[in-house]
């Protein structure tokens, strides 16, 4: 997992420059919907509540790169090892969740002016509050890795 800030997403050979110079033109302003990178990276940009409580999960074919561009959210993580598979993989929507377990769960607050990078052996959950619920504007990249 990355987790730094946006002025410094040049710095990671690891994303491409396609993905980072995109993350650069975003703005709180920036309008919800799906944006095409390249053949194999895309974003959703979406407005959401917070939740208190979630679900871990896991990608099998893209790494993500998640930032807000309003408001302030907390994401869980933690390695797959030792995770119990609570929903299959669904290859349509290349996804998989995960019981809940009693190993700790690492945490990082979203906010603008950070990003997360997440890899497919990285379960996280994300879209929870910080305290309470609010309204979120949140970008989603996602690179095909396999």
């Amino acid at each position: 997992m990355i987790f730094d800030k946006i002025s410094n997403i040049k710095n990671y050979k690891e994303i491409p420059a396609e993905v980072s110079d995109f993350i650069l033109t975003l703005t709180p302003e920036t309008y919800p919907g799906h944006y095409e990178i390249s053949t194999d990276i895309y974003a959703n940009i979406d407005s959401y509540t917070t939740k208190l409580e979630g679900k871990l999960e896991s990608h099998k074919k893209y790494i993500d790169i998640q930032l807000l561009l309003d408001g302030e959210e907390r994401l869980d993580y933690r390695d797959i090892d030792g995770l119990v598979v609570s929903e299959p993989y669904n290859p349509e929507k290349d996804i998989m969740f995960y019981e809940k377990t009693d190993k700790p769960l690492n945490t990082v607050n979203l906010q603008y002016g950070n990003f997360v990078m997440l890899y497919p052996h990285e379960a996280h959950q994300p879209q929870m509050a910080v305290k309470t619920p609010t309204t979120v504007k949140k970008v989603v990249v996602k690179i095909r890795c396999n």
